[in-house]
């Protein structure tokens, strides 16, 4: 695994949670029949893709969205809390 990939989606999703979890598990599992039965968030995410992609654009939109207003935000309040600097050019 490269420093750019995400360890959460090679974690095994344990189906007992909730109702929806074990339907999709089960759904996911017979889809792609692991060699060692485990189902991933990565084999989740690859079958939703293939089968209900607009469920996951939804979700990486309202993602890149919202990441992109908190960096607006960040942005802001850096600039309006930073310390006044005078210009050391000036004599």
């Amino acid at each position: 695994m490269n420093q750019h990939e995400n360890p959460d989606l090679k974690k095994e999703v344990i189906p007992s949670e909730s109702e929806l979890k074990e339907i999709i598990v089960n759904y996911v599992g017979e889809k792609t029949n692991p060699e060692n039965d485990e189902v991933t968030v990565e084999s989740v995410i690859g079958i939703f893709a293939e089968q209900f992609p607009e469920f996951l654009l939804a979700v990486a939109e309202e993602n890149w969205i919202n990441g992109y207003t908190q960096a607006l935000t960040d942005v802001d309040y850096v600039k309006n809390n930073r310390p006044v600097q005078a210009n050391q050019n000036e004599p």
